[in-house]
């Protein structure tokens, strides 16, 4: 009888890693205010007295939280990983692993966690919610498009997998889709120039996505996800043994759909239908020493079409019922190997094929690209104050295409852009004192045709106490001449491109200030983290819609380019179960150009916003299992593609904003069911435009009419002067949508 009491007097319970859901083990569990308590084994389990009173719990590593039992007699407690981004280990900054609080480079960090808050079918649309970061879509009809990092265009933008680069400025399209989301360990963004490690188009900014070891993955996850707009969405991950010394990792990522919606009613898909397979398998090998050796491979396929709703397989190529389709077939190899010397030195190579086959109505797009990329790394520690990083790297570039970016311009004749770019780069990480880190970097490239290119960077970080920190950023970027951009390809079926000139590689020249600090109270982190920069862009290529709307001229700009602003990030976590992530940025990017009078005049660039905000808020019932988030994103007005003066549509978009709720329930420690409404507002550009298209019911222009100048002329049946034209595009077409789906985990 006794005993029985004892026990109706016990309560149980289990401390869970919020991040991972693995079991804290040590963790302490009492009464509010009272000194002791109990401590949680080795599978998170522990048993207290049964008390109504509230819980303080505490462990190494987390940020306490405070529980009031209430009636359960078997408690489930998270805890949130204390300064889980903050002390995460990076390596885009200087290449080599270190703390994210320690190196001189400013370094955001996104877990797997972040990008479940608001599931999307890839990383190309996950990335709405990051502060600075805008996907943007180029072409209403078959919804391409790129990376803007503080406002600069997706060929700026570098995209590499563990480190190493896999494509050139395609890399913001095709190289975040169709990675498996469950074998992401991370995403590090570097904003501003990076050419000093990472070469050319790290000219604004680097995106570097961390795969999971294999060694450490989950033994199986899967997730599914689908909408009422019927897109269905998996992702799985399985890791085994390949013999005593391999692990193998391999993960699939299938997206579907094939629902025609025509909501704004002029007569074309409002999104693209879509059908892609990804296949990644990444092996570990066990050496000696614990050295490392990785290899990694990606297939990535995909089928996708918009257009007129009448639109089938059999119209592909004809100009009677006009329709974009893309088929698109690329691989991926990625290694990397610790040489088995004393010394700290690695050798990593990338390898990718691309093969582009597109009609855009009756016009073809055919592209084929290779890359090989290798690189020897030698990182060595000179005493105890400066660690030396050199390498030596050679760059293979393939492209041939159909259109005039491959045309030799003294004979006409198709020329496939084929060069190599050889490297050296030589880093010091100097420390001064406890407070003062320096440092210094020098990359040198030869260019068969631009020559010896020069990219200094340098970088001080200065801790002024605990989490304070000063960082001062400078350095150059450059990038060879490059039209292989589904900028051009996207728009082709619409606009002729014309290459002015013989165009000169792009520089840069950044500055950039960070300021980070971390406040905490009792339950409560505040993590801070402010920046500015300015980037001055010279022989800049922008393509220029203006002169001619039937159109797309590239050429040096005669003048110069500017990206400058502030940007704020803070994260809140609260014990109480409510955290939250802000971001604001203030930009101004413009182009100053001089006339034919030889004035200089300044113009904000197409497509860039002045101002954007981000947030991610979740609020959590532990007991329950149950966590709600709440995501979005705001963007100011930016200047947009008009044909004419004629055109009717608004040459400036409006403030516009995508928001989503999820509700995810925890049924156990392996099944995860998460469910909610994307695009609350049901916000698309339609609201605000007699149409986007542009006469979308003649797609082929044969009832446009011209002048003896080539001019098009207004007339009856085309009262503004226009051209059929998609690139009239700024935000999604798509409207509000309901989504469900299940994540599946089994660590053992």
């Amino acid at each position: 009888m006794l005993t029985g009491s004892l026990r109706a007097q016990q309560r149980h319970g289990v401390i869970l890693n919020e991040a991972n859901g693995e079991p804290v083990q040590g963790a302490t569990i009492s009464k509010a205010g009272a000194i002791g308590g109990t401590i949680s084994d080795t599978k998170g389990k522990f048993i207290i007295d049964n008390i109504h009173d509230t819980l303080t719990v505490s462990a190494t590593g987390f940020l306490s939280r405070w529980i009031i039992p209430g009636s359960k007699d078997h408690l489930v407690i998270l805890l949130t990983p204390f300064e889980k981004e903050l002390d995460a280990v990076v390596v885009s900054g200087t290449m080599r692993p270190v703390k994210r609080s320690e190196s001189p480079i400013s370094v955001e960090v996104y877990t797997p966690q972040f990008l479940k808050k608001n599931p999307a079918p890839s990383l190309f649309e996950s990335l709405q919610n990051v502060n600075g970061v805008r996907p943007q879509l180029n072409c209403s009809v078959c919804n391409t498009g790129d990376i803007h990092i503080n406002g600069l265009e997706g060929p700026y933008t570098m995209v590499t997998i563990d480190g190493m680069p896999i494509v050139s400025s395609l890399a913001s399209v095709y190289g975040l889709f169709g990675i498996p989301t469950q074998l992401i360990e991370r995403i590090e963004i570097v904003k501003g120039p990076a050419s000093g490690l990472y070469g050319s188009e790290a000219i604004g900014g680097l995106i570097n996505i961390i795969t999971k070891s294999p060694d450490k993955a989950p033994l199986f996850t899967a997730s599914f996800m689908t909408t009422s707009w019927l897109e269905h969405n998996l992702d799985a991950g399985v890791k085994f043994k390949l013999g005593k010394k391999a692990t193998s990792l391999l993960g699939v990522n299938y997206y579907n759909y094939q629902h025609l919606l025509d909501k704004n009613n002029d007569q074309f898909t409002d999104v693209t239908l879509q059908h892609r397979i990804s296949l990644f398998n990444k092996l570990s090998f066990a050496r000696k020493n614990n050295r490392v050796a990785t290899l990694a491979g990606r297939y990535f396929y995909e089928d996708r079409w918009g257009g007129d709703m009448r639109w089938n397989k059999s119209f592909r190529g004809t100009d009677s019922i006009y329709g974009e389709s893309i088929y698109t077939s690329r691989w991926e190899l990625i290694g990397n190997y610790q040489l088995p010397v004393q010394e700290k030195m690695f050798f990593s190579f990338s390898v990718t094929g691309h093969d582009q086959n597109s009609y855009y109505g009756a016009t073809p797009y055919m592209g084929r690209q290779k890359i090989a990329f290798s690189q020897l790394n030698w990182d060595k520690a000179i005493g105890t104050d400066h660690n030396l990083l050199s390498g030596a790297v050679l760059r293979y570039n393939y492209y041939d295409d159909n259109s005039t970016a491959t045309v030799d311009t003294l004979t006409g004749r198709n020329k496939a852009d084929n060069y190599i770019i050889p490297g050296l780069y030589l880093q010091d990480e100097w420390k001064l004192s406890p407070k003062h880190l320096l440092l210094l970097g020098l990359r040198y490239d030869h260019h068969l045709v631009h020559k010896g290119i020069f990219t200094p960077r340098f970088a001080w970080k200065w801790s002024l106490k605990d989490r304070q920190v000063f960082r001062l950023n400078a350095g150059t970027g450059f990038r060879v001449v490059s039209l292989f951009t589904e900028e051009h390809a996207a728009l082709t079926g619409a606009r002729a491109v014309e290459i002015n000139g013989s165009l000169k590689p792009e520089r840069s020249y950044n500055v950039n200030l960070n300021y980070t600090n971390h406040f905490q109270w009792q339950g409560v982190s505040l993590n801070m983290d402010a920046s500015a920069w300015y980037s001055h862009f010279t022989n800049q290529i922008i393509p220029d819609y203006d002169t001619d709307p039937n159109k797309i001229i590239y050429s040096n700009l005669n003048g110069y380019a500017s990206s400058k602003g502030v940007t704020l990030n803070l994260e809140l976590n609260s014990g109480k179960r409510f955290k939250s992530l802000l971001g604001v940025t203030l930009q101004d990017v413009q182009k100053v150009e001089k006339d034919q009078q030889g004035k200089a005049v300044q113009q904000q660039l197409m497509l860039t916003e002045k101002w954007s905000g981000t947030w991610a808020i979740t609020y959590s019932l532990p007991a329950a299992g149950i966590t709600i988030d709440y995501t979005g994103n705001m963007y100011g007005p930016m200047r947009l593609p008009l044909l004419s003066d004629t055109d009717p549509r608004p040459g400036t978009s409006p403030v516009w904003s995508i928001q989503n709720i999820q509700v995810t329930k925890l049924v156990n420690k392996h099944i995860e069911l998460f469910g909610g409404v994307k695009n609350l507002l049901n916000w698309t550009p339609a609201r605000n435009t007699p149409f986007i298209i542009a006469r979308s019911h003649d797609p082929f222009d044969k009832n446009v009419e011209y002048d003896a100048a080539g001019k098009v002329m207004a007339t009856a049946e085309n009262p503004y002067a226009l051209t059929f034209d998609p690139s009239y595009v700024y935000a999604p077409n798509q409207g509000i949508r309901f989504f469900t789906g299940v994540r599946l985990t089994v660590k053992k």
